[in-house]
């Protein structure tokens, strides 16, 4: 089982002008939230570790987590409130963020708050904006680090300049990361900002020098490029009526280490096992669940029957 760690928060869009303002269509969210949920659709036991708000909406995110049979004994009730995300969306779909949450719930996460994790947690997933900001950023690197001899350590750093604007900061975060981490997914746009001027190629190989055992760049509708140990590949994306591309990238992240679950090699020991043939197949399972959920509005991430026959 994966413990998921970071933001649960609401993606907004706003739909139409009215009279007085804007009428909003609110979405349960957040990047690790919707990697929690997406590996219980694709049918994985999986848990999730993050501050959440007592207020009207961090109670219906922690129902929302009980409907999707997310394990939900790992959170922490705070009375901070919960972060908002108005997303407005690009003439191809693809989002941007104005992001409403100092001080919120995720934000607030102490290490008198970590838990003790049992053996059946045998991976840690973490990424998007809880690894930068406030006292959840530090609380999470220290879970990273007390469980990364023992568990399987999963990154995608998700960057948000919306949240925290300083590249370096990003940059410095993810190196640190990288000094633990088993797995690195991380989007060309990421790299971008978090590596201006350096190509794919350098990040990888810098990677798997710090011991990043499997490296995956998404690429949007182009696939994918990975690396498992130094030995890249190239994925090729999907044809699909794009509605928008929210979540998109979450689906990934939730199907690769679905895949490596159902292949029985969640765990350091199974990573380090994993063969070429095995680590494409699981690139281009990834694929093909994100090209579902990019085939219909919000992070609406698909179940296992979905997916029937890969």
């Amino acid at each position: 089982m994966f413990l998921i760690c970071g933001e649960a928060l609401y993606d907004v869009f706003p739909v139409a002008e009215t009279q007085t303002g804007f009428s909003l269509d609110a979405r349960i969210g957040g990047s690790p939230f919707n990697v929690a949920v997406g590996l219980s659709r694709l049918g994985r036991q999986v848990a999730f570790f993050t501050g959440l708000s007592s207020d009207p909406l961090g109670r219906r995110l922690e129902k929302a987590l009980s409907e999707e049979g997310v394990d939900a004994r790992f959170l922490v009730r705070k009375h901070n409130p919960t972060t908002l995300a108005v997303v407005g969306l690009t003439a191809a779909g693809v989002p941007h963020y104005t992001f409403y949450g100092h001080e919120a719930a995720d934000r607030v996460v102490t290490t008198a708050d970590l838990p003790d994790l049992p053996a059946a947690v045998t991976g840690l997933h973490f990424g998007s904006f809880s690894i930068m900001v406030g006292q959840t950023a530090e609380t999470l690197d220290a879970l990273a680090r007390r469980e990364a001899a023992q568990r399987l350590i999963s990154l995608d750093p998700n960057v948000r300049l919306g949240v925290e604007p300083d590249a370096a900061a990003w940059r410095r975060r993810v190196e640190r990361y990288s000094e633990i981490a088993d797995i690195v997914k991380v989007s060309d746009e990421d790299l971008d900002l978090l590596f201006p001027g350096d190509g794919i190629d350098s990040a990888i190989d810098r990677w798997h020098s710090r011991g990043v055992r499997l490296v995956v760049v998404t690429r949007g509708a182009e696939g994918a490029v990975a690396s498992l140990g130094g030995e890249a590949f190239e994925a090729p994306g999907r044809k699909v009526v794009t509605v928008d591309t929210v979540g998109a990238g979450d689906t990934f992240q939730a199907a690769l280490l679905c895949g490596l679950e159902e292949l029985g090699k969640a765990t350091k020991a199974g990573l380090a096992a994993l063969s070429l043939d095995e680590a494409r197949r699981l690139v281009d399972f990834a694929i093909s669940a994100a090209a579902v959920t990019c085939s219909r509005r919000g992070a609406d991430l698909p179940r296992r029957d979905e997916l029937a026959g890969l």
